[in-house]
């Protein structure tokens, strides 16, 4: 069996969490269309002479990293969303002041922010990346939603994540989405009444 061969079936057969265990580093959606270039490539090299290059990376394709931050759990709340590319390039980013609020109302208000910013984006499958456990398995199921203030919150996210074609939601640990954490603290430092 040549390289392109395996490639393309690693990238056929491999569940995404398989993919995600296997290359953490990267979304699974990324890893699967690695290996699909890799093996078209090296299909392609070994039929001709000519210079191969590799197929840009598809904007449809997003990786999204969220956080909500809150001074006090309730206090002065910040959103961050971070928005990449299938090839990991950094696409879109944003801060808000959310207010007063909890954490994890935060936290969803994030969510719902960077899913509108994914589909203004033009993103059709989406891997969402949160720190929040919690949130991650309400969401995914594993746990009932039983705040009445998040409630509301967790239908929006829902709606809003059936909109796209395709989306997993996974937990990652806070130093993976340092870069969504700073800017929901930017958005708290940004506040209004936030004195200069």
């Amino acid at each position: 069996m040549d390289h392109a061969s395996v490639a393309a079936r690693l990238a056929r057969e491999l569940t995404d969490q398989e993919l995600e265990r296997i290359f953490p580093e990267l979304p699974a959606g990324t890893v699967r269309e690695l290996l699909q270039d890799t093996g078209s490539l090296t299909a392609t090299s070994s039929k001709t002479a000519k210079p191969v290059t590799q197929t840009p990376a598809r904007s449809d394709t997003c990786s999204l990293y969220t956080d909500g931050a809150s001074r006090g759990n309730p206090g002065p709340a910040g959103a961050g969303m971070v928005l990449l590319d299938a090839s990991g390039r950094e696409i879109a980013a944003k801060s808000a002041y959310l207010g007063r609020c909890t954490n994890n109302v935060a936290e969803y208000r994030a969510l719902l922010l960077g899913l509108e910013l994914a589909s203004q984006a033009g993103c059709e499958k989406l891997a969402v990346y949160l720190d929040s456990e919690l949130i991650v398995r309400q969401l995914t199921g594993m746990y009932r939603v039983k705040n009445a203030a998040l409630k509301p919150l967790y239908e929006q996210a829902r709606q809003l994540l059936h909109s796209f074609a395709e989306v997993s939601i996974s937990h990652v640990v806070r130093a993976m989405n340092s870069r969504a954490d700073e800017l929901a603290n930017q958005g708290i430092d940004n506040r209004p009444d936030s004195v200069k």
